[in-house]
């Protein structure tokens, strides 16, 4: 637990659980080992032996950046999320703005690009392509699509197709 804490650069007050502990030889070693291992640590620590309902309450003053911070960084791609959303998602979310897009613009603007992630293009093309027509129709609007592989998966950019203005709703 006292590597733990400092590889992973925890600070803070920190509760450890030994409810189920009930040898109160064991707490008392445990408590003991506790602190002889904070020994080592370079930030401040205080430990408190384990207390009748089984917890070990200690505070650890954070040292500097941990050890993971140091080592890693968040990813350039999710944000640091872990995630990105699905095709599905966007191009419901393009969708919306397109039907956004063209309603404002429907008096000036009759041809539409939309540059997006391919993987995006390939679900709208294959699964949400009678929406798009439905848009054109109602908008009497043209949409041409562009997938661009540099393109994030959760952005797209609409433009006049004449000027290559972007459109903002």
């Amino acid at each position: 637990i006292a590597r733990q804490l400092r590889l992973r650069n925890i600070g803070g007050l920190i509760i450890g659980d030994f409810i189920d502990m009930k040898s109160r030889r064991d707490q008392q070693m445990v408590y003991s080992l506790m602190k002889e291992r904070l020994k080592r640590d370079k930030a401040r620590t205080h430990v408190l032996p384990i207390s009748p309902l089984g917890l070990m309450e200690m505070t650890r003053q954070r040292a500097q950046e941990s050890l993971s911070d140091t080592i890693y960084e968040n990813c350039p791609y999710c944000g640091g999320r872990g995630v990105v959303k699905t095709s599905m998602t966007t191009s419901v979310e393009l969708h919306r703005t397109l039907n956004s897009v063209m309603r404002t613009y429907q008096d000036s603007v009759h041809d539409f690009r939309v540059i997006l992630n391919p993987d995006v293009l390939k679900r709208l093309k294959e699964e949400d392509e009678e929406l798009l027509i439905e848009l054109e129709r109602r908008y009497a609007g043209r949409l041409m699509f562009r997938g661009d592989p540099t393109f994030h998966h959760e952005k797209f950019i609409i433009t006049d197709a004449n000027t290559g203005a972007e459109l903002k709703a």
